[in-house]
């Protein structure tokens, strides 16, 4: 089953996230304040260890270009969603550094982790084969079906700057599901992984892993910005008062979706950076 040696780094990130734990609890600033970027970066080098274990493939072993090309693009991907929260204001930040250098680091810092992240806990479960195989009867797909996929995704990221204010709050699950329409026939066209053709395939084997990614994702964002003094607190207009953690239960159901986005919007940027 484990094809290569467990990579030392891998070791050196859940020392990472275990020490970060230590430093939290005993109130030290720097934990404090970065605990959620410091478990992240602990957590995707532990993944990725785990990942070329079992694979002998692994995004910093095997594909070191893709990876570090993933940690700007990262920053620049959640910064799009940064700007949809200014119309829909579903979330702010609390208790950040009022030095800007720091602040804005653990900006970066923070962002730069969430495609990296998502993308580990991904892979891990491809190599651990779960939901491999979930056959479905193949989509009859056409050029009809991906005209009105993109029409809906557009319409869907257009959608909350032609409302009030007001309204706007209650949109974020077409902010977090309109790329994935938009963007997955482009992919298709370009001949990226899609969604689409796993769809007209038979196969949806990688939309299942995606959205338990997502709630495994959530989850751990959650439990680690909950005990983080530099944090980021949520208003839902559904059901805000009923939380676990930071996070409404109802927001949970935003992550699985926002992991298919992470997945459509870096294939569409591996076509335009000409990466395999």
């Amino acid at each position: 089953m484990y094809s290569q040696k467990y990579p030392l780094y891998g070791t050196a990130g859940l020392l990472i996230i275990l020490g970060s734990e230590v430093g939290l609890y005993f109130e030290w600033w720097f934990f404090e304040i970065f605990m959620t970027p410091l478990c992240w970066t602990g957590l995707i080098l532990f993944l990725d260890g785990i990942n070329f274990r079992l694979a002998g493939n692994s995004l910093i072993m095997s594909r070191r270009k893709e990876f570090f090309w993933m940690i700007p693009w990262s920053i620049a991907l959640w910064y799009f969603f940064e700007f949809y929260n200014l119309f829909i204001r579903n979330w702010h930040y609390v208790g950040l550094p009022e030095n800007r250098w720091i602040r804005y680091a653990g900006y970066f810092w923070s962002f730069a982790t969430i495609w990296p992240g998502v993308y580990e806990i991904f892979e891990l479960f491809k190599n651990l084969k779960i939901f491999q195989r979930l056959p479905v009867k193949p989509l009859n797909l056409n050029r009809k079906i991906l005209l009105l996929s993109l029409s809906f995704g557009m319409v869907c990221m257009l959608l909350p700057f032609f409302v009030s204010r007001q309204t706007a709050s209650y949109l974020a699950a077409p902010v977090w599901i309109g790329m994935v329409f938009f963007l997955d026939p482009l992919n298709y066209r370009w001949n990226r992984h899609s969604l689409w053709r796993d769809w007209s395939l038979g196969n949806l084997s990688i939309l299942f892993q995606l959205c338990l990614t997502g709630i495994i994702a959530g989850v751990l964002w959650e439990f680690w910005n909950y005990w983080a003094t530099a944090k980021w607190i949520y208003v839902v207009p559904i059901f805000g008062d009923i939380k676990i953690f930071e996070m409404p239960v109802v927001g949970y159901f935003g992550f699985p979706a926002f992991a298919v986005e992470v997945f459509v919007m870096w294939e569409s940027v591996k076509s335009l950076m000409k990466i395999k």
